[in-house]
């Protein structure tokens, strides 16, 4: 057991200085004063200090991504301790370019590894390519059959896209929409968003003509160049979800992409952020030719709530939606996921008013408090 005292909880909703019991995984009660309970517990003194939801990340490449300057340039497996560090608690992992060096198999292995080191883990099956790899032969009974699969990933409007026809496109969103709906999943595809100028004319196209749910497309990186921004806010105004980037810079900043959506009023409970972690990012030529590549790392979520709150004045209760309850509603995980009230799942993030990270709680176990780590992946020192 553990409770948390005197502590200013966001939920992601303001709702003052409370106290928190946790038991067993879950937050079991909250109040303004929990009195000393008689049997042992650990107490966190929370005076001075925020609580929130733990973040979820709905990208990022568990396994290790890139490769697309050859062998050497495949990014690292991530550590736990680097998802702990960034204030993740949840995490979905997927596959990127990179579908022959890197199995569906390991993704799975990796998923599994992190859950029994810690952390809540689910997973995408699929990839860039088209048919994708997947575990049972199919990508719905992927989803379907096995308990951490969400969804599907697919790339389009990209040179590394496999650049399948708009009836290819519709008969896997309508299979995967099925898989979700007898499993009980989001059932989505998430659609990694290249540069070509065809955009998200291909998505537009399967929801007008089709009964599809906007909602099973799931556009990322739609900040990554102008008129993909513009398109993905045509998309948000008619119901769609979109997922913004961390580390793209200037304008297209995730925080300057939020506030553009406010001042045209657009749905902002539909716009998520995340860090496509140990992916790789490169810079191409027009002919093609790769310029250069780096590995992205997850800690840019938590930069990203300081840009918001402290740059953009935008307030906590609302800056922290888009990394919590926004995406816990997105895959279907909400409440349990993504709020911090009774019955839910014990992931916690406690900062300072300066919004510095000092502990993590993930499934009601302390991973790091004081911003010294508790806890850390099997085989890291």
């Amino acid at each position: 057991m553990l409770v948390i005292k005197n502590v200013d909880v966001y939920s992601p909703e303001h709702l003052g200085v409370r106290d928190i019991l946790i038991c067993n995984e879950k937050i079991e009660f909250i109040s303004e004063n929990i009195p000393d309970i008689p049997v042992d517990c650990e107490i966190l003194d929370g005076t001075d200090l925020i609580l929130t939801p733990g973040f979820i990340d709905n990208h990022v490449h568990i396994a290790g991504g890139g490769g697309e300057g050859s062998f050497h340039t495949r990014t690292p497996e991530i550590q736990l301790s680097e998802l702990i560090k960034a204030g993740i608690t949840t995490v979905v992992g997927l596959l990127g370019t990179d579908t022959m060096t890197r199995s569906i198999e390991n993704l799975y292995a990796k998923t599994r590894a992190l859950s029994e080191e810690g952390m809540t883990s689910y997973m995408l099956t699929g990839g860039y390519s088209h048919p994708g790899p997947t575990i049972t032969g199919s990508a719905d009974k992927d989803i379907t059959f096995i308990r951490e699969v969400l969804g599907l990933k697919l790339a389009i409007s990209d040179h590394r896209a496999p650049n399948i026809s708009l009836d290819e496109f519709k008969k896997i969103a309508s299979a995967t929409r099925v898989a979700g709906m007898l499993s009980d999943k989001p059932g989505i595809v998430v659609l990694h968003m290249g540069d070509a100028t065809t955009g998200l004319d291909m998505v537009f196209d399967s929801v007008e003509e089709t009964a599809i749910p906007i909602r099973i497309f799931r556009p990322t990186h739609v900040n990554r160049n102008p008129d993909l921004l513009e398109q993905s806010y045509e998309f948000l105004a008619r119901g769609g979800y979109i997922d913004l980037t961390c580390g793209i810079s200037d304008s297209r900043e995730p925080g300057y992409c939020i506030v553009e959506a406010m001042n045209r009023n657009l749905p902002l409970d539909h716009i998520t952020i995340s860090s496509d972690g140990h992916g790789s990012w490169s810079n191409y030529a027009d002919d093609g030719t790769l310029l250069e590549i780096g590995v992205s790392g997850v800690d840019t979520l938590l930069k990203e709530v300081h840009r918001l709150v402290i740059e953009l004045n935008i307030p906590l209760e609302n800056a922290i939606t888009y990394l919590t309850s926004n995406v816990a509603k997105s895959l279907n995980i909400y409440p349990n996921k993504g709020s911090i009230q009774v019955g839910s799942d014990a992931d916690i993030l406690i900062m300072s008013k300066n919004l510095d990270l000092d502990t993590v709680i993930a499934k009601g176990r302390v991973m790091m408090h004081g911003g010294n780590l508790r806890q850390k992946g099997t085989y890291e020192q």
